[in-house]
């Protein structure tokens, strides 16, 4: 899109046989008509600077990800330096969740989380991270994760998945969650409970000793309930010094993820649930994935540590995007 073309749709949308909004010349039915509720790419603003006093992650400076074996299990001295990184990220992700409003856009956002981070001594991780432009990640209904922040402006009856990770101490925090832009309907506020719903019952099912599949069994099953899909392309992953490391986390069930969690273990549980087709399609920008139906889709997303008798939820203390999930046991961040 260039940069004279409007970013997005109007709040008050032309008649078929109008000009589009666009500025293509075309009528609005030819045009832009056919996508209407759809989200649709707006101009993307220019990198934000990180201020020096900030110790950045490798790949900052050249969008290069280099990776090396970091082991699975975690030192206590990691594991401590990964709790200050997960709080960060959760203070962040509150924060960030309270700011989205309609009439604000997602570049708005971006810049938001971006100050809120640098004000944190912590890096945004996703910036620059393999060539990412921003400092979060924006979501937009149909889109099911890695949306860019761009100029388009946030409507009444949106949602929105932000997805917030910070680098501090050498390590990373990653969280997400899925907020309603003003008031939203029926059918998207259940698929935020439910999708909420599902990240805790794949909580619940860490347990050392056992497969990895036992959190996909366990998401799967939830959203089945509900007849919604859940989406295979996108999996959680091993976090630590490094946003990704070897391990995949799987949000249906395959026996093939048969990895052992053991005490030690840091990972991300972050399933993305669909009112339709668990299948998707890539824009162009070979960042945002879209449903392929077109359908909404919400996500949620926590870092986690298996302990000796279950798990320890690192982006859940105080002021989380998920605090108070009825199916905690006790209020406890354990589950």
């Amino acid at each position: 899109m260039s940069a004279e073309a409007p970013a997005s749709p109007p709040s008050i949308l032309p008649t078929a046989n109008d000009a589009c909004w666009c500025g293509s010349g075309r009528k609005y039915k030819r045009c832009h008509k056919p996508l209407e509720g759809k989200v649709l790419p707006g101009i993307i603003s220019p990198r934000r600077v990180v201020p020096p006093h900030i110790t950045p992650p490798p790949y900052a400076e050249t969008g290069k990800v280099t990776r090396w074996k970091e082991s699975a299990v975690k030192t206590p001295e990691v594991i401590e330096r990964m709790r200050v990184a997960c709080s960060t990220a959760t203070e962040v992700l509150r924060l960030a969740g309270e700011f989205v409003r309609p009439g604000i856009t997602t570049d708005e956002i971006d810049a938001y989380v971006h100050q809120l981070c640098i004000d944190r001594n912590s890096y945004p991780s996703p910036l620059n991270y393999s060539g990412y432009p921003k400092s979060v990640c924006t979501s937009v209904n149909e889109v099911i994760c890695h949306g860019i922040p761009d100029s388009r402006v946030l409507l009444d009856g949106d949602i929105i998945n932000l997805d917030v990770t910070c680098y501090m101490g050498g390590v990373h925090g990653d969280t997400n969650a899925t907020f309603p832009v003003g008031e939203i309907d029926d059918e998207n506020r259940n698929l935020i409970s439910v999708t909420e719903e599902c990240i805790w019952r794949g909580i619940e099912a860490v347990v050392p000793g056992r497969p990895l599949s036992d959190i996909g069994k366990a998401i799967e099953t939830r959203a089945k309930q509900d007849k919604l899909g859940v989406v295979r392309a996108f999996v959680g992953h091993g976090i630590g010094e490094q946003f990704h490391t070897d391990i995949q986390v799987l949000h249906y069930y395959d026996a093939s993820n048969s990895t052992i969690m053991r005490p030690g273990m840091t990972f991300t549980i972050e399933p993305m649930i669909s009112l339709g087709s668990w299948q998707h399609r890539m824009w162009n920008d070979d960042w945002t994935a879209v449903t392929a139906d077109g359908k909404r889709t919400a996500q949620f997303e926590h870092t986690v540590l298996v302990t000796d008798t279950g798990v320890e939820v690192l982006t859940a203390g105080p002021g989380a995007a998920s605090p108070n999930a009825p199916w905690k046991r006790n209020g406890s961040t354990q589950a």
